[in-house]
């Protein structure tokens, strides 16, 4: 869905360009990417990235520059985001890496999940559930995380190369990158931004930016799912402070794309912005919730709710200042932002309820501890499961629905990059192909 037909003056940064590559017209705004969080159901994103490298080809369009020179992320997003950034000199084939990466997952690439480690670390949780505080502290059992993450550092060594980042920062493939992270040290949220001098840092309350060379010690602080994974230490101001996920506390997760230049912003969530009322009896159950459900449920206030509501700020804000006179208007920081924004058309907790059984039979036993049912119908239960499910056939159904998603938006996304759609004789060929998907309503398409 897109918003804000409204443009801001050209504003193009002043960056050299690789000769072997065309530059876009010095009159495109400042594009902006944001994926956003959610563990496992950022396979999502993946899917729609291959659907715009696609589209990008169908279009004319390959020999372009990087199609998003200002790149944000959020926690499993930051991870996709880095490893965007890292290789903007070639984003179709960057894009396909990725598509690799997420569509041959194993959980054990993420977290360890043979049942000693799971003995070392989600035991000792299932003993503090269990037992108490009171014997956790008479044997002085501290566990810092529910599971144990440390593959998850071999697998973005080989991912995510940031050592390129400067390099393709300074020959102009790439504007900035920007991965965010909460404090549990100072309560603060925190976006950490590597890109051209001529970014400046901004703070806003509770809010701030640091300039910094990102590291894989960001990507593992800002994709830190509370209570799930360890915390992990960064420096700020000389002090060390340990950060969790960055969905965490973020008010505002489209502002720091805005912050950095971006004038028109894809958004790509990790769960619906609106859940239709015609699903509102999935929700009816009279009984009690289990902790699985709890947790599934504080989890995507996390990382779902936050980017809904600045969707409808960011409209709003559009639709005033479209009534204020263009020279009142000039004397105002404020400033329209183009957004398009696509989100899943299917409930991820429901797929993820059919993919349970995925789990490694360690991690399973553990969940089914707090409630989590192999019951395919158990879609309250499979929410907490969902966030974990780093396994192929999840992450595959993910990238594909993420896929036909974007598909359908395809005149809206070719719109939004000024790309040449395709002719409607390409789209019949094409239906030929592929059954014909009606256009899903979305409550926050502007009128």
């Amino acid at each position: 869905m897109r918003f804000g037909a409204l443009a801001l003056p050209a504003h193009v940064d002043n960056v050299s360009m690789p000769n072997a590559l065309i530059p876009a017209p010095l009159t495109t705004p400042t594009t902006g990417l944001l994926l956003t969080g959610g563990g496992a159901r950022a396979a999502y994103q993946v899917g729609v990235l291959e659907a715009i490298a696609d589209m990008r080809k169908e279009a004319g369009a390959f020999a372009q520059p990087n199609p998003f020179p200002i790149i944000t992320g959020t926690s499993a997003g930051a991870i996709n985001a880095a490893a965007l950034a890292c290789g903007a000199d070639d984003f179709d084939g960057t894009v396909r890496r990725i598509v690799d990466v997420w569509k041959n997952f194993e959980a054990h690439q993420v977290y360890r999940a043979d049942s000693l480690s799971m003995l070392r670390s989600g035991a000792r949780w299932m003993t503090l559930l269990s037992l108490g505080w009171l014997l956790a502290k008479w044997r002085r059992v501290k566990p810092r995380s529910l599971l144990d993450n440390a593959p998850l550092e071999e697998l973005l060594a080989s991912m995510v190369p940031l050592e390129r980042l400067p390099e393709l920062i300074r020959l102009g493939h790439v504007q900035a990158l920007a991965v965010t992270a909460s404090s549990y040290s100072s309560g603060d949220h925190f976006t950490f931004f590597e890109g051209h001098a001529g970014l400046t840092p901004w703070v806003r309350s509770a809010r701030r930016s640091v300039r910094d060379h990102i590291t894989h010690a960001h990507l593992l602080a800002s994709s830190a799912i509370p209570f799930v994974f360890p915390a992990a230490p960064l420096q700020i101001d000389g002090q060390t402070e340990y950060f969790g996920d960055g969905s965490m506390r973020q008010s505002a997760p489209i502002s720091p794309a805005i912050h950095l230049g971006a004038s028109r912003i894809m958004v790509v969530g990790a769960g619906r912005v609106h859940e239709p009322k015609s699903e509102a009896h999935l929700h009816n159950n009279s009984s009690y919730p289990s902790l699985a459900q709890i947790a599934g449920h504080a989890l995507s206030s996390i990382f779902l709710d936050s980017l809904a509501v600045d969707v409808e700020r960011v409209r709003r804000i559009n639709q005033t200042l479209s009534l204020v006179p263009p020279e009142a208007r000039s004397g105002s920081a404020l400033r329209p932002v183009e957004l398009l924004v696509i989100s899943p058309s299917q409930r991820l907790d429901a797929i993820a309820a059919r993919h349970v059984g995925d789990l490694p039979p360690a991690v399973r036993t553990m969940l089914g501890g707090v409630g989590v049912s192999s019951d395919k119908a158990d879609v309250k239960g499979a929410a907490l499961a969902s966030y974990l499910l780093f396994e192929r056939r999840f992450t595959q159904e993910l990238m594909a629905l993420g896929y036909a998603d974007a598909q359908k938006q395809q005149s809206e996304v070719c719109a939004f990059f000024g790309w040449a759609a395709p002719q409607p004789a390409t789209r019949e060929a094409q239906a030929g192909d592929q059954p014909m998907i009606e256009r899903r309503r979305d409550p926050l398409r502007l009128p």
